[in-house]
């Protein structure tokens, strides 16, 4: 009986320190995938390792809190990942470092870590209160061969790479700095009850905001959480899209897992999720051969509505854009395209419906985006484009 008491005592304890401290919630990610080599013509757009080396980048959160940990991942890397030191700090619109805010991040009480092949690492908490869209500043050292990257490949934020431990005082980023994320997989805060709802917007290329100003913070995603923001909703926004995703088969090294198979760890294991949107099949459409039928496709996109209902989380369908004039357009895809959207916008199976394609297609090329919203490939929007898809979103989906 005393040990029972004892133990009923400390899960009080544990309980209310809980309710005290808040909870984690999501409010910055980058889905991992494996690492693409430097192009032989520019090498400083891709870096396939690093050694003795600090790679400092820029995130802006989505919500704030008391407290933050990030995630960082080796979870492509063939051998352990040396972590030498860490830190964070915020910065202003200038990038210059808010005063008192830069912080050394610690993992189980020590400054350097050691990662395993294959796995993640969560940081201790660290006590930088933040507010809704700040700009967290995040310098690692590696001081060994990392053995690759494990990175994500569309950061659309410049990244500076400085030689040896320069996590006090990093340089700026260099003017054809690379734009990816590397080993940063994650950024969560603690925030106190009631949790902020968490929207995770899972998808490809066109939710990464590919081909969008690099530092502009220019993704639809990126406009929906203003706009969230703007309204004093409270919530968080999460991106786990990878550029060149598909929903049922893959292109490895840099396009990552196809979806189904990443689903659980880019949204399902993010802290606080509450929704999520998937935007994605244009590449199944227009990479794989032969063009897989609507029915596929759909029967993939069951499968993530089945997943997220079993966790108690709404899920959002984005109908695909189009894409005219793409370099791997085809009739028989446009054909499919047509048939998936009718069954997000009438099938009602997801929870709700943002209809992109209505909000970008050229009413008389309807196979087509409008000219002015797209980024010359006819793939991919331009900053106007992205612009349109943030503003396309009824804000009164996330209930």
């Amino acid at each position: 009986m005393r040990l029972l008491a004892l133990l009923c005592a400390f899960a009080f304890a544990a309980s209310g320190a809980e309710a005290a401290n808040g909870r984690w919630i999501g409010s910055w990610a980058a889905s991992p995938a494996m690492p693409m080599a430097a192009p032989a013509n520019n090498p400083a757009r891709g870096t396939p390792t690093f050694n003795n080396q600090t790679i400092t980048q820029v995130v802006r959160l989505s919500a704030g809190g008391s407290r933050l940990r990030i995630r960082l991942s080796n979870e492509y890397g063939p051998k352990p990942l040396r972590i030498g030191a860490v830190r964070v700090a915020l910065v202003g619109r200038d990038g210059v470092v808010v005063p008192g805010s830069a912080h050394a991040v610690t993992f189980s009480g020590e400054a350097a870590a050691t990662i395993p092949a294959g796995s993640p690492l969560l940081s201790d908490p660290v006590a930088l209160p933040t507010k809704a869209l700040a700009s967290l500043r995040v310098a690692l050292y590696l001081p060994a061969d990392s053995n690759g990257c494990t990175c994500h490949m569309t950061g659309m934020d410049l990244v500076s790479i400085a030689p040896g431990d320069a996590t006090q005082a990093p340089p700026a980023p260099a003017k054809d700095a690379p734009d990816y994320r590397a080993f940063l997989t994650q950024v969560d805060v603690e925030t106190a009850a009631p949790l902020r709802p968490v929207i995770a917007t899972f998808g490809d290329s066109i939710t990464d905001g590919y081909r969008s100003t690099d530092n502009g913070n220019h993704r639809w995603p990126d406009r929906l959480a203003e706009r969230l923001d703007a309204g004093k909703r409270p919530f968080a926004v999460v991106n786990p899209a990878i550029s060149g995703n598909r929903v049922l088969t893959e292109q490895l090294p840099i396009f990552g897992q196809n979806a189904l198979a990443r689903f659980d760890r880019d949204v399902l294991a993010i802290p606080g999720v509450t929704h999520v949107t998937v935007l994605e099949g244009v590449n199944d459409l227009g990479m794989t051969k032969p063009t897989p039928a609507a029915a596929e496709i759909i029967a993939g996109y069951r499968q993530l509505i089945a997943r997220t209902h079993e966790h108690g989380m709404k899920i959002i369908g984005g109908t695909i854009l189009p894409y005219g004039g793409a370099v791997y357009f085809s009739a028989a895809g446009e054909a499919e395209r047509q048939k998936i959207n009718a069954w997000i916008r009438t099938g009602h199976e997801f929870d709700g419906v943002i209809d992109f394609d209505a909000a970008m297609r050229d009413p008389a090329k309807p196979e087509r985006m409008r000219a002015e919203l797209q980024s010359g490939d006819w793939l991919h929007p331009n900053d106007s484009g992205y612009r349109v898809m943030g503003e396309a979103v009824d804000l009164s989906l996330f209930q």
